[in-house]
């Protein structure tokens, strides 16, 4: 096959996938105007459209680690798990009077600085060795995940913390419809929505971006040029890690804090990275918001008809296996 005829095929695959979830969207939405009222349909679109940046927030990273790097890093779950905790800590540390904005970006930007700070630190001592044995890897982050669980259980207890203060513009809610929704968790939007958009560009319109991607294509070539590529990879791996930990605290506020709150996350991470294309950061960033709203459209449904969490559950595990019976290599992946 020619490299043109590979592109114009990719090209399409990308087109129709896109159209997919498009039309899925757009039937989700229909569904909700048949079941509910216009107040609900914009509760479950905002709750779907929270739900899925948080799901991005932990996915992202978990994308960005393995389509450049072809690191599976199951410990991406407890990185979530860490920022929140670590924004907790930052946000007590500051003396009574200060004010609650203050302590809030503090916490925010000690907790993706941490969780850059950790991830490069795992990255250069524990993942650069094993590169080449992938199931070593899997394993390596998988027992990472479960010591930092222990360790903040250990230190904290297993009960968790309750939710810290945002600032007072935040914590509103506003109406819209004849409902009331959280003017945080619009925040938690447009903070998943903004952190895309940057990803993207970094990856697609910088020169860190290009090299990056050079770097992961043909390493010993980049390396030729004069360009450190294991401190390219350290970036990567830091960025995903960072990614993650500004979720958690972003999340602190509305969520908490809890030990276990990084494995819960991470279910839903490995889906949506599974239902975009494990290659595919687009595809993680579709997926998340297709997930989310498929959740949210499950919980209102459960609420009001069924009297049972069990269809949100199983919503985003159903929508899953659908789609990798179609695409085995999820919504945008490459084929093999």
């Amino acid at each position: 096959m020619s490299l043109q005829t590979a592109t114009v095929l990719r090209s399409n695959t990308f087109r129709s996938s896109l159209l997919f979830s498009a039309a899925f969207i757009a039937l989700l939405v229909l569904v909700n105007f048949a079941l509910f009222n216009p107040g609900q349909v914009s509760v479950v679109v905002l709750s779907g459209l929270y739900q899925g940046m948080l799901f991005f927030l932990v996915s992202a990273g978990f994308s960005i680690v393995f389509g450049l790097l072809d690191v599976l890093n199951l410990a991406q779950g407890s990185f979530f798990m860490l920022g929140a905790y670590i924004g907790f800590a930052v946000y007590g540390s500051f003396p009574e009077g200060t004010p609650v904005w203050a302590r809030f970006m503090a916490a925010i930007m000690a907790a993706t600085l941490g969780g850059g700070l950790l991830g490069a630190l795992t990255e250069s001592a524990l993942i650069r060795p094993l590169y080449a044995r992938p199931v070593f890897q899997i394993v390596l982050t998988f027992g990472l995940g479960i010591v930092f669980t222990e360790l903040v259980r250990a230190i904290y207890g297993p009960a968790g913390l309750i939710p810290i203060q945002p600032p007072a513009a935040l914590d509103t809610t506003f109406p819209i419809l004849g409902a009331r929704f959280e003017t945080y968790r619009v925040f938690i939007i447009v903070v998943g929505a903004v952190l895309m958009a940057a990803i993207l560009l970094l990856l697609q319109r910088t020169r860190i971006g290009i090299i990056i991607r050079a770097g992961v294509q043909d390493s010993e070539m980049v390396q030729a040029l004069g360009i450190n590529i294991r401190r390219i990879f350290t970036l990567v791996f830091a960025l995903g890690c960072a990614v993650a930990a500004l979720g958690g605290i972003t999340a602190a506020p509305y969520l908490g804090a809890f030990p276990s709150m990084g494995d819960q996350f991470l279910l839903s991470a490995v889906i949506v990275v599974v239902l975009g294309g494990m290659s595919s950061f687009e595809g993680t960033v579709i997926a998340s918001i297709l997930v989310g709203l498929t959740r949210a459209t499950a919980e209102q449904i459960s609420l009001q008809y069924l009297q049972t969490p069990v269809l949100a559950s199983l919503s985003i595990l159903l929508i899953m296996i659908v789609v990798l019976l179609v695409r085995p290599s999820g919504l945008f992946g490459r084929e093999n």
